[in-house]
Formats: C-alpha cells, structure tokens, sequence
C-alpha cells in the first residue's frame, strides 16, 4: 500500500535514492571494468580504486533507507518463528526504535566528519577529489534512514496497538 501525503512524499523520495544508489553501483561497475580493460591493453585508469570506494559507499549508504522502509534488514527469524504477531510487532518496533538512534547518531557524527573533512581538505591520492563530496550523499542518505526508522517506528507501534485492542 502507498502511502499519500508527506509520508508517501517521503517514501517515493527513499525508492528514489535506492535507484540513484543503484546508478553509482552501476557507474562503479563501469569504472572497473574500464580499469580492467586498460590494464589489459597496458592503459591503466588512474585512481579506478579511489572512485570505487568512494562510489560503493555512496551506494550502501543509498540503500540504507530502502531497506528500513520494505522491511528488507537482514533477520534472524529462526529466534521468531514460534513468536506471534504481537510479539513480532513489539520487537520490529524496538528495531525501529533503535534503528532510529543510530541513524541519528551517525547523521550527527558524519555532519562533523564533512566539516573536518572539507576544513583540513582531505583528497584521495591520485585524483585529488574532495573526500568531503562523498559526506554529502551520504548525509542526505542518514536523513531519509532516519525518516524511515521513523515511520517503520510509527507503523510497528500502531500494529501492536491495533493488537492489544483486538
């Protein structure tokens, strides 16, 4: 079901992310078989490994809120397959809640790894990028997690309040 207003705004914002997400891992892909390529006519791409670490991490990070919103985190559900749907309920709504401080945390502790970054002007080796771009993506990233942790929050919550109304 698709939600409507700022949370189905929110929630086309996320899918979206996850695509863009999916177009850097598909540039890195791109970025290395070009590497292989050159290193196979004796052509070398300089700074190939500098592009792809920065690149899959932009792109983990992109998936990040995707996968807090469908429910897509990996699971232990062997400790939950006797439990019932309340039970289920009360633990994916700590797992939100916790998912919720850590996104937090990590928005906040990155926003400070951006400044330091961008202060002292750290660049990879070779190519002398910025490492400070990388931050960007990856904060507006931290803010949907942090926005999807939520709603799963709200949504867990309201199914074990339906539940003990049952």
């Amino acid at each position: 079901m698709r939600r409507v207003g700022p949370l189905g705004l929110v929630e086309r914002l996320i899918d979206g992310w996850a695509l863009v997400g999916g177009l850097v891992l598909l540039a890195v892909i791109i970025i290395n078989l070009a590497a292989v390529i050159g290193a196979a006519i004796g052509r070398p791409l300089p700074g190939d490994f500098e592009l792809t670490e920065m690149g899959v991490a932009i792109a983990v990070f992109a998936f990040l809120p995707y996968c807090q919103l469908r429910d897509a985190n990996v699971t232990a559900d062997i400790f939950t397959m006797g439990a019932g749907p309340q039970l289920i309920a009360v633990l994916k709504a700590f797992a939100a809640l916790v998912a919720s401080g850590f996104a937090v945390i990590l928005l906040w502790r990155m926003s400070a790894g951006l400044v330091d970054m961008r202060e002292y002007g750290y660049a990879t080796a070779i190519l002398q990028v910025p490492i400070w771009l990388a931050f960007v993506p990856i904060l507006v990233s931290l803010a949907l997690l942090t926005a999807a942790a939520l709603i799963t929050l709200f949504d867990s919550v309201s199914t074990v309040r339906e539940g003990s109304h049952a």
